[in-house]
């Protein structure tokens, strides 16, 4: 009997397929005690397994690319963080065995996580992948992982770790659904890079059984188990037609009556250029330039390595926009030559542009190798600070930008409540405003984004958040200057019709998401976009946001 479950859409599609678990390590290695004798040989056995899973997630980022390998290049640095390897050796000293000490050693740092404020605790799934790697590699028994088959399937786990999606095989794993996550946890992120269909957040998502069919609709969210043939078919059906119509639709982001919205690509590095590329983007709207930053948290790299890397990506789009966010550290991003060691909660202390003010030699540089890479190259290059909250933050990073000769447009991020609400006041100090969506439902409903608790607020269809979005498009137009969005929110179609509707200038996304835009644009006029805006923030929740501006845009 066909029954519905809904989860939280993180990637369109439509999968149709049986349910396959994510396979587990053993969690907890057996409590004994080994002669002290043993200890040294022990302890070369933890750092063996250490250094071999590490290598093993920078091998499996290699492959994949892109976000992918940032993200488990951070992991790798998890595993071989010293104070942890430290603590390991410490517990193999007084009798633990080498698997033993490090499940107990990662479960006191898991800890201290767990309580450093929600934000941080959005790491423990990545931290508990790498315990159960060493831990797995210890004790002989096999890697957690995707399961083995030869037909394609669903995929259902708790949450699935960057280092099992990164590597995910669209032609076995149809698509994937977890009991935990928010729409942008590591596993959302990548999987609309992959261009699986995926929903997070679905309560007793690890009941369903083995074998049993279920039909997933990223974009809804919605979960049917067994559903019928009518169902089946009405849903492939959806999906041929929009796979044509995305076939169909190419060139620059418009509206049905030649509103230009220009689709612009998210991107970490050099790596995720050529995806944007195929998809057509029309330039960059969010280069995060952490990636650069994360490989050595004990120092800033040099300016010849900045330089070669933003050129990189300049470079694949001439003429074109790229929009550059300077490094936001902090909170989850944490770099011990810039971050506080002893905060009580990272997501509201001293991350992003505060970070960089702090250490102006830091940002020195970086808007120095900005500059040189932009030398001799007919990009438009705009650079932008993260975590703005008032005209003195903008003020002080545009100073920043002009001592370093930096010849280019200046801008703010749109993440604090209180920048989209002076947003008039931050215009006369840069050039632009671009709003991260994703911090900006964080902070204005005090929900973390990495909890899939509170995944309800984290929805950018909330018109609180739609409010604060109107607010700066109305500054920004008001003051004769741009807004553009490059939160995770300009990735759903619908979503971008009503961004578009409220005065936002341009939209940056996932490159696997801009056909999907572009697509879903084209199909309506400028104003039909606006009136389906005024019935989202009309509407009193996330869902009643969406169903109104469906209702328009479908002409009901």
């Amino acid at each position: 009997m066909e029954t519905t479950l809904r989860g939280v859409g993180v990637s369109h599609g439509v999968a149709i397929g049986e349910v396959r678990h994510m396979g587990t390590a053993v969690l907890e290695p057996p409590a004994k005690q080994i002669p002290a004798e043993e200890a040294e040989r022990e302890q070369g056995r933890a750092r063996q397994a250490v250094e071999a899973v590490a290598a093993d997630l920078i091998a499996r980022g290699n492959l994949a690319g892109g976000e992918a390998q940032h993200v488990l290049e951070a992991q790798a640095m998890m595993a071989q963080d010293p104070e942890l390897m430290a603590d390991v050796e410490r517990r193999i000293a007084v009798g633990s065995t080498a698997e033993r000490g490090v499940y107990d050693a990662f479960a006191a740092y898991r800890a201290l996580l767990a309580n450093a404020g929600e934000y941080l605790a959005g790491r423990v799934a990545d931290l508990d992948d790498v315990r159960n790697r060493i831990v797995a590699r210890l004790l002989g028994v096999p890697m957690p992982g995707v399961p083995d088959s030869d037909e394609p399937y669903v995929l259902i786990a708790r949450d699935l770790a960057p280092a099992d999606t990164a590597l995910l095989d669209p032609a076995l794993v149809l698509g994937f659904v977890t009991e935990e996550g928010g729409p942008t946890s590591h596993s959302a992120i990548l999987a609309r890079a992959l261009g699986v269909p995926a929903v997070v957040a679905l309560p007793g998502a690890g009941e369903l059984a083995e074998g049993t069919v279920i039909a997933v609709d990223g974009s809804t969210g919605e979960i049917f188990v067994e559903p019928s043939a009518e169902k089946r078919a009405e849903m492939e059906s959806a999906a041929a037609a929009r796979k044509a119509a995305l076939s169909a639709s190419s060139g620059p982001g418009t509206t049905s009556d030649g509103h230009k919205v220009p689709l612009l690509a998210n991107v970490g590095g050099p790596g995720d250029v050529p995806a944007a590329v195929e998809a057509g983007a029309e330039g960059v709207g969010l280069f995060r330039t952490e990636f650069l930053f994360l490989d050595d948290s004990k120092q800033a790299p040099s300016e010849e390595k900045q330089v070669a890397a933003y050129r990189a990506v300049l470079e694949a789009f001439p003429e074109g926009r790229v929009v550059v966010r300077v490094l936001d550290a902090g909170a989850d991003k944490p770099l011990d030559f810039l971050t506080p060691a002893d905060e009580p909660n990272p997501a509201l202390g001293v991350r992003g542009l505060r970070s960089l003010l702090d250490h102006p030699d830091v940002l020195r540089t970086q808007l120095t190798a900005l500059s040189k890479a932009a030398q001799g190259l007919p990009v438009h290059l705009e650079v932008m600070a993260p975590m703005v909250a008032d005209r003195a933050d903008a003020k002080a990073f545009a100073d920043a930008c002009r001592e370093a000769g930096l010849q280019a447009k200046f801008g703010a991020m749109v993440e604090i409540p209180s920048a989209a609400l002076r947003a008039r006041s931050i215009l006369r100090e840069v050039e632009f405003l671009s709003l991260g969506t994703n911090d900006l439902a964080q902070y204005t409903f005090a929900a973390d984004r990495q909890v899939g608790a509170v995944s309800r607020l984290q929805d950018p269809w909330q018109p609180a958040l739609l409010d604060l979005v109107a607010l700066s498009a109305e500054a920004a137009r008001a003051e004769g200057k741009s807004c553009g969005v490059c939160g995770e929110a300009a990735s759903d179609p619908l979503l971008a019709c009503v961004l578009t509707g409220l005065g936002v200038t341009s939209l940056s996304m996932g490159a696997a998401s801009i056909p999907y835009v572009r697509a879903t644009l084209a199909k309506h006029t400028l104003a039909q976009c606006e009136r389906a805006a005024s019935a989202a923030r009309a509407a009193d929740s996330a869902e009643e946001a969406r169903v109104a501006a469906q209702g328009v845009l479908s002409g009901e």
